[in-house]
């Protein structure tokens, strides 16, 4: 039996407004809206998408799972990102790291890495391990 990833669901408070952040971010669209649901994604028929769910707990701790983004241009990405409502945040990566970690508008880290040629080709091997 084969499987595929199909989504990657994101809890929420605010469904519309985080899917219109994530839409921004990965250059996306909604692809369907509903009252306890939206999905997002670069088309109908992708492969994957991300699809928001509502929740009435806060978030309180670290994410366990986030997204590495990887740009053609980290440092132009980053302020493009920041400007649609991220923030920047310390979550002990220290200085000399590859990346850069930010949270979405309801706290969700992720990461915008150096432009990748690769998925193996994940950091530089002089810089620490982290993300």
């Amino acid at each position: 039996m084969a499987v595929s990833l199909h989504h990657i669901v994101i809890d929420t408070y605010d469904l519309p407004g985080l899917a219109r952040f994530w839409c921004g971010v990965l250059d996306w669209r909604v692809l369907s809206e509903k009252a306890r649901e939206v999905v997002i994604g670069p088309d109908e028929f992708a492969g994957t998408g991300i699809c928001f769910m509502p929740v009435s707990d806060p978030k309180t701790v670290k994410n366990r799972l986030h997204f590495d983004l990887a740009p053609d241009d980290q440092e132009t990405e980053v302020e493009r990102i920041l400007a649609l409502g991220a923030r920047r945040v310390d979550v002990g990566q220290g200085e000399a790291v590859g990346w850069v970690v930010l949270a979405d508008p309801e706290g969700n880290e992720f990461c915008v890495l150096r432009p990748k040629a690769s998925l193996i080709a994940f950091r530089d091997a002089s810089a620490p391990l982290g993300p």
